[in-house]
């Protein structure tokens, strides 16, 4: 395998873990809950910290995925991705308090 082909298999294999972790902290943000007060700070930890925090799961959740099915690209994979994500940000948003 030559280097240009492992850099495409290894950015397409961390493609949808990062498009999940710009995706889901953007949305959050949509949330008209989660908007700050006039005057107030908002319920959201930092942009970055969440990125970082749900492309980590999200990678983790792929990785356990290639362990588990021996290949990449699962349908039940991206599904486990998906809950993963949203657990993260309820977790990261302190959901069990509101």
């Amino acid at each position: 395998m030559t280097a240009y082909l492992l850099a495409n298999h290894l950015l397409n294999f961390l493609a949808p873990a990062a498009f999940m972790a710009l995706l889901v902290p953007g949305l959050c943000r949509l949330l008209p809950v989660l908007r700050p007060r006039p005057g107030g700070k908002s319920a959201l930890p930092g942009w970055r910290r969440q990125l970082v925090i749900t492309f980590g799961v999200n990678l983790l959740v792929s990785a356990a995925g290639l362990l588990i099915f021996q290949h990449d690209g699962k349908l039940l994979t991206y599904a486990a991705m998906v809950l993963a994500s949203a657990a993260s940000q309820w977790v990261l948003l302190r959901g069990w308090k509101a």
